[in-house]
């Protein structure tokens, strides 16, 4: 029996149960101490690059020690070495995501890592939906398993509930028929109901009840996303088809990985500047560096420490593995609270109030895969399906891949592919093989995609296309829509 596990977690349920905590400046230089201390695989990283941990005093110190990533710290040592005390003792639950091959990466957690990431939780359903105070139908419609959506936000909801908030969960998962089945029976007896899940999946359920009935404006439906960025006008499509009347204060986005769970929170204040930014591309670009529209949210660096690395995030977060100047490799950046504010004073804007936390913007996930309906979409597993006998010596092996928006602003996985000269392709053949290895390959996507919509769009153009095959540049496989 493990006595200090136990202090451990009355601690954090103590901590978790009391009020909320004004925002306090970050720890990273204790955590790096304990980590150096406690988990054998970070004290033989730094030894490999010849750091001593007595000699990192400073928060300079600090941002020059090494990235760690998946390649070169999570994947190269034993997986009970990540953890504190070379053991799985203190996790209670292991999460996976899917690797680019099929090898799922798992990634242990406690109870008290819930806490930390239900805190998130609770900065959307009480301080934006109100929870507290209004009985609250939450409806997890992540997939469940393994999986780190569903049975993560079942577990951070309850705690809410456990908390005195007057919630409760159903957990159908992405079950579309289950939700459906579920909604009607249980929803009149709420005065609100909060659908947690992938926005395409949830634009899916909500398109669906709609052709069958379902009165959605009578249920006060909030949506809780994930895993995807979408356009302000998805959101406010979603808020005409749901009855949703302020589509700021009831649709917020998470910014969430399966290595450390929630890091940030869209809240009125970011969601408010973020559809300021959405009609005026130029500012966007002046603040973002880029036209795009990432998702906004705030984050709280006391528990989730953001630094930018060329133009990518990098984290520091405790946690069943605590990561240390963690590269995650999403394009995006930070921003300070006031800096943020004072730059739409500047320009006419007073967003929604908010809480005084930081803020990290996100374009996506790496420049080597697609995320679809909250499903990594890794370049190996469609080249893996244009290596198919019949089909190969049809095509050069280039391909371009994107998720984009139909006109009914539904998503859609859009593969181009460059025909090999003089050969004729078949673009049915190659969506179908690519499909194929797809569900085979890549178990995020045969379990996070509905079977309806895991059949890509493959558009065929010739070698040398200018516009997606140009010759004589690095050729790019991944755009952003």
């Amino acid at each position: 029996m493990d006595h200090g596990r136990q202090t451990r977690v009355r601690q954090a349920l103590d901590s978790f149960f009391g009020p909320a905590e004004p925002p306090s400046e970050p720890q990273v230089l204790d955590l790096f101490r304990r980590t150096a201390e406690t988990v054998p695989a970070y004290r033989k990283f730094l030894r490999e690059h010849g750091i001593a941990p007595d000699n990192v005093t400073t928060m300079a110190d600090f941002r020059r020690l090494p990235l760690v990533d998946k390649a070169g710290y999570h994947r190269k040592y034993p997986l009970p070495e990540l953890c504190r005390g070379g053991t799985f003792a203190g996790c209670d639950m292991i999460a996976v995501s899917s690797g680019s091959s099929g090898h799922p990466t798992v990634w242990p957690r406690a109870l008290e890592d819930e806490l930390h990431v239900a805190r998130r939780f609770e900065q959307v359903l009480v301080d934006a939906f109100e929870a507290d105070r209004r009985g609250t139908l939450a409806v997890v419609c992540f997939p469940l398993g393994t999986w780190v959506g569903g049975l993560f936000t079942t577990a951070c909801v309850r705690h809410l509930a456990a908390k005195g908030c007057p919630i409760t969960v159903v957990a159908p998962g992405n079950n579309k028929a289950e939700i459906l089945r579920v909604l009607p029976e249980l929803a009149p007896h709420f005065e609100q109901v909060v659908l947690l899940g992938y926005p395409p999946f949830v634009k899916d359920v909500v398109d669906t009840g709609l052709a069958e009935g379902v009165d959605w404006p009578a249920y006060a439906i909030k949506l809780v996303l994930a895993g995807e960025v979408f356009s302000e006008q998805w959101r406010d499509l979603m808020a005409q088809r749901a009855g949703i009347a302020d589509p700021v204060r009831d649709i917020a986005s998470l910014y969430g990985t399966a290595d450390a769970g929630v890091l940030g929170t869209e809240t009125p204040l970011s969601a408010g500047i973020r559809r300021f930014f959405a009609g005026r591309p130029d500012l966007a670009r002046e603040v973002f560096g880029d036209a795009r529209l990432p998702t906004l949210v705030q984050y709280d660096p006391a528990s989730r420490f953001f630094e930018v690395h060329e133009g990518t995030l990098v984290l520091t977060a405790d946690g069943g593995i605590p990561l240390v100047r963690y590269h995650i490799a999403d394009d995006g950046g930070i921003l300070p609270h006031a800096e943020l504010l004072a730059f739409c004073a500047r320009h006419g804007f007073t967003p929604p109030a908010g809480p005084e936390l930081p803020f990290v913007y996100v374009f996506g996930r790496s420049l080597f895969t697609v995320s679809f309906f909250g499903a990594n979409v890794y370049l190996e597993n469609v080249t893996v399906g244009l290596e198919q006998p019949g089909i190969s010596d049809t095509v050069t092996g280039k391909f371009v891949i994107e998720a984009i928006e139909d006109t009914d602003r539904d998503r859609r996985l859009l593969i181009t592919v460059e025909t090999a000269p003089g050969a004729s392709a078949d673009a049915g053949r190659i969506a179908e093989s690519v499909r194929a290895q797809l569900v085979r390959l890549n178990s995020e996507f045969a379990h996070y995609v509905p079977p309806e919509r895991q059949l890509p769009d493959v558009v065929l153009r010739p070698a040398g296309d200018p516009e997606y095959f140009p010759a004589g540049v690095k050729h790019r496989y991944t755009r952003r829509s």
